[in-house]
């Protein structure tokens, strides 16, 4: 979400291929040069709520529509074992073409590993300061835990 146009390969590296970075549950988005994080706003660290991202958080609701969303924890999951995703060439080669968009670090909203490694965001969390996160990168593709705090990549789906 947020990018200028699709990656063309799985570790694309510019910024107008990565797109937008999000902190779990809230609606301000980050785009990242490489040297500077926009809006450069004071990072939100720590984040400890009790809660799943919300709708009216959520920046697929916002910027496409009521019938757009952050994918739950159980459809990444259902992807990435239907998909037999072992490596990034399984998220990157499936119709979604998911590349290493890399994160914004949860103590200061630094820009790590793009290029390297993709984070994307589920809606579920894992406790107050944790949720879950579809992670890949060049040896492996997972359902991870990754600190609310931290920015990262939001892949919209439609309801009908």
């Amino acid at each position: 979400m947020g990018a200028d146009h699709q990656a063309t390969s799985v570790d694309d590296a510019t910024e107008t291929s990565a797109g937008w970075y999000w902190q779990f549950n809230r609606q301000q988005g980050y785009k990242h040069d490489g040297t500077t994080r926009t809006p450069n706003t004071p990072w939100i660290n720590p984040i400890s709520e009790n809660s799943d991202w919300i709708a009216a958080n959520d920046p697929c609701n916002i910027e496409l529509g009521s019938t757009w969303r952050i994918p739950t924890y159980t459809e990444w999951d259902n992807v990435n074992n239907t998909g037999g995703w072992t490596s990034w060439t399984g998220p990157w080669n499936s119709g979604l073409k998911l590349h290493a968009g890399g994160y914004l670090d949860g103590s200061d909203g630094s820009l790590y590993h793009r290029g390297s490694f993709g984070y994307y965001w589920s809606s579920a969390q894992y406790g107050a300061t944790l949720c879950r996160s579809m992670y890949f990168y060049v040896l492996g593709s997972y359902m991870n835990y990754s600190g609310k705090a931290m920015g990262s990549t939001a892949r919209c789906i439609r309801d009908y």
